[in-house]
């Protein structure tokens, strides 16, 4: 039976009109539900994993990606800890983020609310959808789930678990969360600024960059991450090694991981050699500037291109800079502004890295795969967001709510307000909270 887009965005309307008139205790619950039901189908989930797998596998996917689309035992343990961790989390709505009194009886208050109707694009990792559908299920939004093809098997059962929930709930409806499959339905429902009000594409840079020239409808997302770490002139050498290794070798295929290492010049005969023994063992390409390659002969020169590639993989960009002021210029020339650190243990310098590195996350002393929504406390994350408007990092509940201004009045009109001898407004800030 051919899939009605049109009907898929006007039922996910419906149902966010409804889901965002439910109590958190009920959205708690499926979230639960939701915990218990994918705990139950582990051994359906690995079958039909191990299927995605194997067809991918054959079809020649690149190596990166069919990682990202592995679910093992691990992933999927993970992924249950993120839905109880986000049932867990305080509720996003009704929050009052501001009230003033206007005038006596005349109040008024800013209100967190839903943002309404997602659509979520994301390739490889099925456990994206679990994630985004939590978090949208979490804020009262209803979501529109378009994994890709390469994850079909693992995508339908992860939406069979949540729509199954869903079935059993009084206060949400099942359609909060719908499943498309096909390039048509997406191009079909990019132009569907009618319905959908955000989109939160989540995968590589040609799909981000497809999404935001399709469509009128506003985009929260990254293109890529090119991430850096510099090690300071004043960095501990050991601390610096754990740290950049972990960076870029704990998991080499995920936009968080280390794409280029910049050292200072005082420090490299030190640290270089001791940080390129262990990536050498580990198997990691390095790419290095004429000064790096001094200190480690084997290096492959570094080309302009490394600087602006994210390499999801073991393959590693290197560059000695005479100065904090040469690694922040260089950072912010290449960078895609998502994650960015630095490794020392003079503070003043840590503080100018962190205030004049334009990124969206910046880390002192920490590896850059910290950059995350579960590892932040968030309990998950739709995606990474480089943008500077509405959210920026990894984006959680508050990134998936926007807010409404209420006015309590007691039968006041603008005419008092205005004219030859206008009432004043008391503009009063109050401590209260609506409702």
């Amino acid at each position: 039976m051919t899939l009605d887009v049109l009907d898929v965005a006007k039922r996910a309307r419906e149902a966010a009109l409804k889901v965002a008139n439910s109590s958190v205790e009920s959205r708690n619950q499926a979230i639960l539900g939701i915990a218990e039901e994918i705990n139950s189908q582990k051994q359906c989930l690995a079958d039909a994993n191990s299927k995605d797998v194997n067809d991918a596998t054959k079809s020649g996917l690149a190596g990166p990606i069919v990682k990202r689309l592995k679910l093992d035992e691990s992933k999927i343990d993970t992924m249950i800890k993120g839905l109880r961790a986000v049932a867990e989390l305080e509720d996003p709505l009704n929050r009052t983020l501001l009230s003033i009194e206007m005038d006596h009886g005349l109040e008024l208050y800013k209100i967190t609310c839903p943002i309404g109707v997602l659509c979520a694009i994301f390739e490889s990792r099925p456990d994206a959808l679990v994630q985004i559908a939590s978090l949208s299920l979490k804020s009262a939004n209803a979501v529109i789930l378009k994994g890709g093809v390469e994850a079909k098997n693992t995508n339908r059962i992860l939406t069979d678990c949540i729509r199954k929930c869903l079935r059993r709930s009084k206060e949400i409806p099942e359609d909060t969360v719908q499943l498309i499959e096909t390039r048509e339905h997406i191009d079909q429902l990019l132009k569907m600024d009618e319905y959908i009000d955000l989109l939160l594409p989540r995968g590589s840079s040609s799909l981000v960059k497809y999404v935001k020239e399709n469509s009128r409808i506003p985009v929260l997302g990254h293109a890529e991450g090119i991430c850096h770490e510099y090690i300071d002139a004043d960095a501990d050498v050991d601390m610096a090694v754990e740290i950049c290794y972990d960076a870029k070798v704990q998991h080499p295929a995920v936009c968080n991981a280390m794409n280029a290492l910049l050292i200072h010049k005082d420090i490299a005969p030190r640290f270089l050699p001791k940080i390129a023994e262990r990536y050498i063992k580990a198997n990691v390409e390095l790419r290095g500037d004429e000064r790096s390659r001094k200190f480690v002969p084997q290096m492959k020169p570094v080309t302009e291109k490394d600087w602006s590639t994210e390499y999801l993989q073991l393959i590693l960009a290197i560059k000695i800079v005479d100065s904090v002021k040469d690694a922040i210029d260089h950072i912010n020339r290449y960078s895609t502004h998502h994650t960015d650190g630095i490794v020392t243990t003079n503070t003043s310098t840590a503080k100018r890295f962190l205030n004049d590195v334009s990124s969206a996350v910046v880390l002192h002393n920490a590896s850059t795969r910290f950059s995350d929504g579960y590892r932040f406390g968030l309990g998950a994350e739709v995606g990474i967001s480089t943008g500077k408007t509405h959210a920026r990092g990894p984006v959680g509940l508050e990134g998936l709510v926007t807010y409404k201004y209420v006015v309590a009045g007691s039968g006041q009109i603008v005419s008092t307000y205005v004219g030859e001898h206008p009432k004043a407004f008391t503009h009063r800030p109050m401590k209260k909270t609506w409702n």
